[in-house]
């Protein structure tokens, strides 16, 4: 296995390590996975913060407050853990006004200081927001050129299915005008594709990619393997047990009343990992969420499949 060095950035009053970013389609394990990765020792995982979507604070506040004041909740709950030690009612409002107060602050600046309050330690976002878009990509590349990039994926057929039935149940909002017109495949395409331009890119080394199902499957196989290739294999057995109880990261729970979510609600109200055999999903077949006489996965869908081993 390759493992990449660590990349620098260099900060008046400290060096910070380069953040991890997990890229991922939403409904892919990325709540669960990036808690779990949260408790190593050398790294400190995040709720969604949704930093990309704009070129500063105040442009990303603006615009998830037309599109989804929901996901601001991630950002809010952040600056109230790493700022006052607590999330409550009271220091959400004090995360909010530190919000206004630094908002021209962009992402580089937004996660070198919370790096500052959080220790050595390796960040962990995992915004599905941000593989939505390439400007999105070409932000987190210009604000972090050496940051290591997980591309967690989850099979296509049970990815839609979950976005689908997340659809069904959820009351209509305003959505990003990107995604509201997409059916769940195209969602799933659109990601993906938009994550393996942007990895290919990336020097040798600099990027990893996981199947979900694997991951959740043989977590002691596959989290060793993401702590080697980041370099932080020295904590060895201790550190993958801690991974095992994601439950104790200060972000797996409901949020005070107003800022309650930040990550997946069902992972939010179960946070614990069991671990389980996921059961293979067929690649071939009509696909649940259309019509009965609508074709299956497209030719593209099924392309991008195979090549990440599904199938």
């Amino acid at each position: 296995m390759v493992v990449w060095k660590s990349g620098w950035v260099v900060n008046h009053r400290l060096i910070m390590q380069a953040p991890l970013f997990v890229l991922t389609c939403m409904r892919s394990y990325s709540s669960l996975v990036s808690a779990m990765l949260g408790q190593h020792p050398g790294m400190y995982g995040l709720p969604e913060l949704n930093l990309f979507m704009a070129d500063t604070l105040a442009g990303v506040m603006r615009k998830l407050q037309i599109v989804r004041p929901q996901s601001l909740h991630g950002l809010l709950r952040a600056v109230a853990q790493t700022e006052y030690q607590t999330q409550t009612v009271e220091t959400i409002e004090k995360a909010n006004v530190w919000l206004q107060q630094h908002a021209d602050w962009n992402a580089r600046q937004f996660l070198n200081h919370v790096n500052e309050q959080t220790g050595p330690r390796i960040l962990i976002d995992k915004s599905p927001s941000t593989g939505l878009n390439p400007v999105n990509l070409q932000r987190l590349h210009r604000y972090f050129p050496n940051a290591r990039i997980l591309h967690l994926v989850r099979h296509p057929r049970a990815t839609c299915n979950s976005i689908h039935q997340l659809r069904q149940k959820t009351a209509p909002t305003p959505e990003n005008s990107q995604a509201k017109n997409l059916s769940p495949e195209q969602l799933w395409l659109q990601i993906n594709g938009n994550i393996l331009n942007f990895t290919e890119r990336l020097p040798l080394g600099q990027s990893m990619r996981v199947q979900g199902e694997q991951l959740l499957a043989e977590p002691e196989r596959y989290l060793a393997q993401i702590t080697e290739w980041l370099g932080l294999s020295r904590y060895a057995h201790s550190a993958i047990e801690a991974m095992l109880h994601p439950e104790n990261s200060p972000y797996a729970c409901i949020g005070p009343s107003n800022a309650r979510f930040g990550n997946d609600p069902n992972f939010l109200r179960n946070p614990r990992y069991v671990k389980r055999h996921i059961p293979p999903q067929r690649l071939e077949g009509p696909l649940e969420w259309q019509s009965d006489d609508a074709q299956g996965f497209s030719l593209d869908t099924l392309a991008i499949a195979r090549r990440f081993g599904y199938g």
